[in-house]
């Protein structure tokens, strides 16, 4: 944690801009927070369509009144170019969480996710040149990884795709790349693994697991784990994502920029193991899953059977130091879960 400890005593000393697009969802929430408690000034930029108000709301509640005068909220689409060029006028960093995730999603729509992600991509990164921003650092993906069986799984190995979603996040990677070559554009993707945390949404037919167990546990309902429970991800909590973004956005090594980075903790944990762990966290306090069973089903299309980090390059490049596994992370996580939920 010295590099992120030494970063957030620089920060509160000498603030700085900064935009978070998708600033009221899961992430960008949590970015927002974590920058206006160390007395940074926030641009925040959403269209709602997969954010939520309350969130926000808990953000103000949460840095007070002083703070919360930092911050700067625009109601926009990334898809509108001129929105971005907006969004980014007298920015020092960009954080790009908006997107469109869920590979279910994109299977059965992949024009909007493609519009989400690839031309408001495109468009944040174009303002952000304009603008002439000192780095771009954005959400990238492990399903870049594809069909590549190799693990852990290392930045300059990947395999082909295995849905639309997977490919729009490939693309971001690619063009900012481009910038980077064509324009001096400094960025840094952020190939994040199944993270999860506070204010992350159980509700919709794309809820992420966590959540969705979570809320399926409390109210009693099925729990569905999709095939035979042994896939396996490298679980990822909130506040490792924070400390990699601030850190990909400021750091001073030479070859930092213009690269990708597996965001994750480098440990693996099958849906069983997830399950179980969930399950002991809230019996104590939910008596009807003292004896809990999960309902299993077929493999879902599209995914990945195993999934496991390298994080070295960015312990290396960014002084990377994941506070939380997956344990911690659960335990950390379960009172805002069970609060919001009930």
């Amino acid at each position: 944690m010295a590099a992120f400890d030494a970063l957030k005593t620089q920060l509160a000393s000498e603030p700085k801009t900064w935009l978070v697009t998708g600033v009221a969802g899961f992430i960008g929430s949590n970015l927002a927070e974590a920058l206006l408690l160390l007395d940074q000034k926030v641009v925040g930029l959403d269209n709602f369509a997969t954010g939520h108000q309350k969130n926000l709301d808990q953000v103000q509640a949460r840095v007070g009144v002083e703070r919360w005068a930092r911050f700067h909220f625009t109601l926009g689409d990334i898809r509108d170019p001129d929105t971005c060029q907006t969004a980014c006028r007298g920015v020092d960093y960009v954080l790009h969480q908006a997107a469109l995730g869920s590979v279910p999603r994109s299977l059965e729509d992949p024009l909007t996710t493609h519009a989400a992600n690839n031309t408001g991509f495109i468009n944040m990164l174009v303002a952000a040149r304009d603008a002439q921003v000192k780095r771009f650092v954005y959400a990238a993906s492990s399903s870049t990884y594809g069909d590549h069986p190799g693990l852990p799984k290392v930045e300059d190995v990947i395999g082909k795709p295995l849905s639309p979603y997977a490919v729009t996040k490939l693309v971001n990677e690619l063009y900012a790349d481009v910038f980077g070559r064509c324009y001096g554009t400094e960025s840094i993707g952020l190939r994040y693994f199944n993270i999860f945390g506070r204010r992350q949404d159980p509700n919709g037919a794309y809820a992420a697991v966590v959540p969705k167990w979570v809320s399926s546990m409390i109210h009693n309902e099925p729990v569905y784990i999709n095939g035979d429970g042994e896939t396996s991800r490298d679980f990822c909590y909130i506040d490792n994502v924070i400390q990699a973004n601030l850190l990909a956005a400021t750091s001073p090594h030479p070859d930092a920029a213009n690269q990708v980075y597996n965001v994750a903790v480098g440990d693996r944990t099958t849906l069983n193991q997830l399950y179980e762990a969930i399950r002991a966290n809230l019996a104590p306090r939910f008596p009807h899953l003292a004896d809990a069973k999960p309902v299993y089903r077929d493999f879902r299309a599209g995914d990945v059977r195993h999934s496991l980090a390298d994080i070295s390059k960015a312990q290396t490049r960014l002084g990377y130091a994941p506070t939380h596994r997956i344990g911690e992370g659960l335990a950390e996580a379960m009172d805002w879960y069970v609060a919001d939920l009930r």
